[in-house]
């Protein structure tokens, strides 16, 4: 009995049942990837005329206000992450249980693929050619696909990690701002290489909703890959201290300079 208690403690198995936010939680992880998608990805359908084709700049701050706004609005009902790379980040450093992160995954795909459809029902039907998929350059190879995933989901989940460091006493400004730059910046690099994804369930929707699955894989692999060893790298190395650490690290670097100051006076004290 206690060994299935401590594996429900380990897996976050209450939280479904004691938590009674935990609903609340998975609407929001729906509604901000359904509004990522339908916004985002209305800005690249293509169509409209000849002479029309979604300009880049365009499609960045589509995302990435789009990002920074749901953040906003819904980030203190679950934390915002509206994306599977990272929650699977928050997943491997311990802020969020295994049950917990399987949840929110499933309701980021499926707001995703409802933002899809919606914008489908949306779109002319003469339009639906472009609704968003993302696809690699047909000059690059699976690899510098999964590449350029891998290190643009990198910059975007250390910036998460960054601006959301809860011992951090110097962060001024909006988290959710940084978070949309970081990834309007990353489409604007990246976009004619992938389509700049940075979101397994961004690219997920227009995927299931189009039925092109060309690399799709490449799409998940590379920002939960990137994601996770961001998150890693963050909380192992550039992680702030918290008030106990630094108390704890000042009084080491007190005891380091008395021990040295003595050993200083009794050399002397010898040599006289």
């Amino acid at each position: 009995m206690a060994i299935w208690q401590r594996m429900r403690n380990v897996f976050g198995c209450d939280e479904l049942s004691k938590n009674r936010d935990i609903w609340r939680m998975l609407m929001a992880e729906f509604v901000g990837p359904l509004f990522l998608v339908l916004i985002g990805c209305a800005s690249c359908v293509e169509g409209w005329n000849d002479q029309y084709s979604p300009h880049i700049v365009q499609v960045a701050l589509s995302f990435g206000v789009t990002i920074a706004t749901m953040a906003q609005a819904l980030g203190h009902v679950s934390g915002g992450h509206f994306n599977p790379a990272v929650t699977v980040a928050c997943l491997v450093t311990g802020k969020i249980s295994i049950v917990k992160s399987i949840f929110y995954i499933l309701a980021q795909c499926l707001g995703a693929i409802c933002g899809a459809a919606l914008l489908q029902a949306l779109t002319p039907t003469e339009f639906h050619n472009t609704l968003g998929v993302t696809e690699i350059h047909k000059a690059l190879t699976p690899t510098q696909g999964f590449g350029v995933e891998f290190f643009s989901t990198f910059t975007l989940v250390l910036v998460v990690f960054g601006v959301c460091d809860s011992n951090r006493k110097d962060v001024k400004g909006s988290a959710p701002l940084a978070i949309g730059l970081c990834i309007a910046t990353a489409i604007l690099a990246t976009g004619n290489y992938t389509g700049g994804s940075l979101n397994p369930a961004r690219s997920l929707g227009p995927a299931v909703i189009s039925n092109k699955w060309s690399y799709h894989w490449v799409y998940w692999a590379g920002p939960i890959i990137g994601g996770v060893v961001a998150a890693l790298l963050y909380q192992k190395v550039f992680k702030a201290r918290s008030v106990e650490e630094e108390i704890e690290l000042e009084s080491y670097q007190y005891h380091v300079a008395n021990s040295k100051e003595s050993e200083i006076i009794a050399d002397r004290t010898t040599t006289i």
